[in-house]
């Protein structure tokens, strides 16, 4: 059922991932297409607390989408927190004649978004754009591949390295609580262990499987570890391993943000070009408080419970996969 929409406000939020770009673009052009008017909000939420809000057309979003980070910037805002700070977004949309609204950010922009849609009734939907591909109910989100890419890319570097002094190293990744930038980029560059949230990993198990590398001749080991892995931080565990496993040598590398910035893939630019116009037509559609994503090939709308209270879990496969091309 089509709805009387005129004024679109599109926004960013929370960390930046690659291709959120590609997404404003797709979001300008297809309200251009369907002739609705867009506005960006820059600074995310705190932007539209402070009524910083800009009419765009086609050419505000030309040569960016090969861009990474987002050219409507982020930022944290306490203020949106409260209900005061929620009615001031609510007023500077609508003195500018915002009736919807497109988000691009995680789970944390999703809350926001939701909350705002009980409180005032605008309809909006919110494209997932977080590196840490942690988001139920959708196979990727936006910036996913791209970060992966980065970490393998770094990954084969240090391998380099690794091999010319006989050492172990330890690599870590990020992904907040999720371990899906690990297991495939671990899988991908070769590592002898992976050490993800999801699966609990002890110390005497990885000083196991890095001995039978060592036993079968491996002449560098690396560990890549999830950031927010149960068994620690990265210096933890590499000083653990130092303690009961001196005879190797220890190295520590840390991605960290090197994995947010870059040119997006083609892949994140094509998946975030494709969530942009199906979010700005499903508004179009009476779709709202949704967040939409790709799910087996085919556009889903995910509704704010089903984000709240899953996660997006590791299959059982790729765990398999990374023990057997381990050893």
């Amino acid at each position: 059922m089509s709805i009387d929409i005129k004024k679109i406000g599109l926004f960013t939020s929370g960390g930046d991932a690659p291709g959120m770009n590609a997404g404003i673009r797709a979001v300008v052009r297809a309200c251009v297409y369907h002739d609705k008017e867009v506005y960006g909000i820059y600074r995310g939420y705190q932007g539209m607390v402070e009524n910083d809000i800009v009419k765009l057309d086609v050419r505000s979003v030309s040569n960016i989408i090969q861009r990474g980070g987002t050219i409507l910037k982020s930022a944290r805002s306490d203020e949106f927190r409260t209900i005061e700070g929620r009615k001031k977004a609510f007023e500077s949309l609508k003195s500018n004649g915002i009736d919807a609204l497109v988000a691009i950010g995680g789970n944390g922009t999703f809350t926001g978004l939701h909350k705002f849609y009980q409180e005032h009734g605008i309809p909006c939907i919110c494209l997932p754009g977080t590196i840490d591909n942690d988001l139920p109910g959708m196979d990727y989100t936006i910036g996913y591949d791209t970060a992966t890419n980065t970490a393998v890319e770094a990954i084969d570097k240090i391998r380099d390295t690794a091999l010319s002094h006989n050492r172990l190293f330890f690599i870590e990744v990020m992904g907040r609580h999720s371990g899906y930038i690990a297991i495939n980029s671990g899988i991908a560059g070769g590592a002898v262990a992976i050490i993800i949230p999801e699966e609990e990993t002890s110390t005497d198990e990885l000083i196991a499987k890095i001995d039978v590398g060592a036993i079968n001749n491996k002449k560098s080991s690396l560990v890549v570890v999830a950031e927010g892995g149960e068994s620690g931080n990265v210096w933890k565990i590499a000083n653990t391993i130092k303690e009961k496993a001196p005879y190797y040598d220890v190295k520590v590398t840390i991605l960290g943000h090197l994995q947010r910035g870059g040119s997006p893939s083609y892949f994140d630019r094509v998946l975030a070009s494709r969530l942009g116009v199906e979010a700005v037509e499903g508004l179009l559609n009476g779709i709202k408080d949704v967040m939409i994503g790709v799910k087996d090939g085919k556009t889903v709308y995910v509704d704010f419970d089903t984000v709240d209270n899953n996660r997006h879990e590791i299959d059982e496969e790729s765990l398999r996969l990374a023990k057997i091309l381990s050893i």
